[in-house]
């Protein structure tokens, strides 16, 4: 081959993508947009906002985040869907993108298992059944016989339909053989106020929204939906030792590419995530959020979230949950 056809042929191949190691090694050279399907100020945005912060100083280049609410996160997940997989557009994902919507929705504009690179999971932080304190209950014993004794007359509260503490609560009403009224809000916050009012009794409510009214007695807590008891509420039993098995309920986030992505950027995102685990702000933010930070691979990732899935949509066709 003479000089003049190898020009051609390597200029060809770079111009196609054909390899994207070559770019992969110097990555990353340009900001990195971090698109966050929630409003700036929630949950999901502080603790995108901490790793971006964190990451940036190993990855070298700033990280800008960009909130993108709507459509029960389905906007910001089209977008990263759609974008060019260069590793320059990542997507904080949940359960919502990751397990229900697929099974919430008729038709979604991506395809949760195949439209996205899984760069690696974030963390996840358990859902707690709460009551108010004057609810006539006071362990979950009671709750149960309470609620079994009276169908459809105690209520309970959610941040919005087909939210994970909306989910929560069905899950234990199919395993209990319970009938429990929903009464969903747009939000944790003024859910848990009217949980807290006692205008209605009782809600599943996750630890980064609720942790500070729970430990303050604001609420009481009948039992967590995690594998083992908190280190944060030691005194709460688990689901699963109060009587109601296979009832793990958790909210969990990792970080998503478009499909397509060099492995080598999504190795080095992966190793720069889980290395953000170890800094200081991280954890004291995970800490404040009652969050369990998931180092890992991948493939752990894509794992957990595809089987995450396979869990949640017998519930959610079970109690006949559509968002359109």
């Amino acid at each position: 081959m003479d000089r003049r056809t190898l020009l051609t042929t390597l200029a060809a191949t770079a111009a196609s993508g054909a390899a994207p190691w070559a770019r992969a090694q110097d990555y990353p050279t340009q900001i990195i947009k971090w698109v966050v399907p929630y409003p700036a100020g929630g949950g999901t945005d502080v603790i995108a906002r901490t790793l971006s912060e964190a990451m940036r100083q190993t990855l070298g280049q700033q990280i800008v985040i960009d909130n993108r609410p709507g459509a029960s996160t389905n906007i910001g997940a089209d977008i990263v869907a759609k974008s060019k997989p260069d590793g320059y557009t990542i997507l904080s994902a949940d359960n919502a993108v990751l397990a229900f919507n697929e099974h919430l929705f008729n038709k979604l504009p991506f395809n949760p298992e195949k439209d996205f690179t899984y760069i690696g999971a974030i963390g996840k932080f358990p859902l707690a059944l709460v009551v108010h304190p004057d609810f006539p209950a006071q362990d979950f014993k009671a709750f149960l016989a309470y609620v079994k004794a009276n169908p459809g007359k105690v209520n309970y509260a959610s941040p919005g339909n087909g939210s994970p503490h909306h989910l929560a609560m069905e899950m234990f009403k199919n395993r209990t053989g319970t009938f429990i009224t929903h009464i969903p809000y747009r939000g944790a916050a003024p859910a848990m106020a009217d949980v807290m009012g006692g205008q209605v009794p009782c809600m599943f409510l996750d630890l980064a929204s609720g942790l500070s009214i729970m430990q303050g007695k604001k609420v009481r807590v009948l039992a967590i939906g995690s594998g083992a008891r908190s280190k944060l509420l030691p005194d709460v039993p688990t689901l699963a030792e109060v009587g109601v098995p296979n009832s793990e309920v958790f909210a969990f986030q990792g970080i998503l590419g478009p499909a397509g992505m060099p492995p080598a950027v999504v190795n080095r995102l992966n190793a720069d995530l889980n290395k953000a685990f170890t800094t200081p702000a991280v954890q004291k933010r995970f800490a404040d959020f009652g969050m369990e930070a998931m180092p890992g691979s991948p493939q752990q990732f894509f794992a957990l979230s595809r089987a995450e899935s396979q869990r949640w949509g017998p519930i959610i066709k079970a109690a006949n949950i559509k968002l359109d």
